[in-house]
C-alpha cells in the first residue's frame, strides 16, 4: 500500500534524477512519522502535512544531492529538525556528515532519528557554530545552511570551518539575489565570492528556491 510520502518521493526523485530504493523511501516515511509525533510536544516545524513534508522538507533537501560526492565531508549549520542533512545522509550514507544547532531539543530529535534509522558516520552537535572553530578548523569541504541566517553572517561563521577548496551552499527562498547584492562587500572582505546561483521551483507550486554557491576568491 502506498503513502503520500512514498508516492511524492518516487515521482520527484526520478525527475531530479535520483534512484531511491524501497529501503530509503521507508526511512523517509519513518522520519516523517517521527517528525509529526515529536512536533506535537516539541516545536520542530510548522510543516506537518505529509505532502508538504515530502516536498518542502525532503524534495527540497535532496536538491543538494548532485552537488556532493563521496570524497566530501559535510557540515550542516542550524539544521533544526535535521534538514537537509538527514535526507542527504539517507541517500548518501558514505559521506561523513556533521550537524550543529544551538537549540538542544532539535539536536535531541536529530539524535533520535539517527538512532532509529541506524544512520552511520553522522554526528549531531549541540553548540553554537563559533564553538566549532577550534575543534573543526578547515575540516569540511561542503558547508550547507537552510534558511539559517543572512548570507553575509553565514559566510563569516562558516569560513573558519571550510577547507581551502571547499564550497558553501546556502539554501534560500526567492529573495536570495537581494541578499547577495547586499552582501558583496562582506564577501570580498572575507575573501569569498559567489560562484553560482541555481534557481528551482518546488513541485505542486510550493515555492521558489535558490541555491547560492560561495567559494574562496583568495587564500584564507
Amino acid at each position: 500500500m502506498g503513502s503520500v510520502i512514498r508516492d511524492i518521493l518516487g515521482l520527484e526523485a526520478s525527475s531530479m534524477p535520483l534512484a531511491l530504493s524501497s529501503h530509503e523511501v521507508e526511512l523517509f516515511e519513518r522520519y516523517a512519522a517521527e517528525l509529526k509525533k515529536w512536533n506535537k510536544k516539541v516545536n520542530l516545524t510548522a510543516i506537518t502535512k505529509d505532502n508538504e513534508i515530502a516536498i518542502k522538507h525532503f524534495v527540497d533537501s535532496l536538491s543538494l544531492a548532485s552537488y556532493i560526492s563521496g570524497c566530501d565531508r559535510l557540515l550542516d549549520i542550524g539544521s533544526g529538525a535535521g534538514l537537509p542533512i538527514i535526507p542527504l545522509k539517507i541517500i548518501r550514507p558514505e559521506i561523513p556528515m556533521v550537524s550543529v544547532d544551538a537549540v538542544a531539543k532539535k539536536i535531541h530529535f536529530q539524535r533520535h532519528i539517527i538512532r532509529i534509522l541506524e544512520l552511520q558516520n553522522i554526528e549531531a552537535i549541540h553548540a553554537r557554530i563559533e564553538d566549532l572553530h577550534v575543534t573543526h578548523h578547515h575540516m569540511f569541504s561542503v558547508i550547507t545552511s537552510r534558511a539559517f541566517t543572512r548570507l553575509d553572517r553565514f559566510v563569516s561563521l562558516a569560513a573558519p570551518l571550510l577547507s581551502e577548496s571547499g564550497v558553501l551552499i546556502a539554501m534560500k527562498g526567492d529573495h536570495a539575489e537581494g541578499e547577495i547584492a547586499a552582501s558583496d562587500e562582506v564577501f570580498m572582505a572575507d575573501g569569498f565570492t559567489v560562484t553560482s546561483v541555481q534557481r528551482y521551483t518546488l513541485p505542486q507550486n510550493m515555492g521558489e528556491r535558490v541555491l547560492t554557491f560561495i567559494k574562496r576568491s583568495k587564500a584564507a
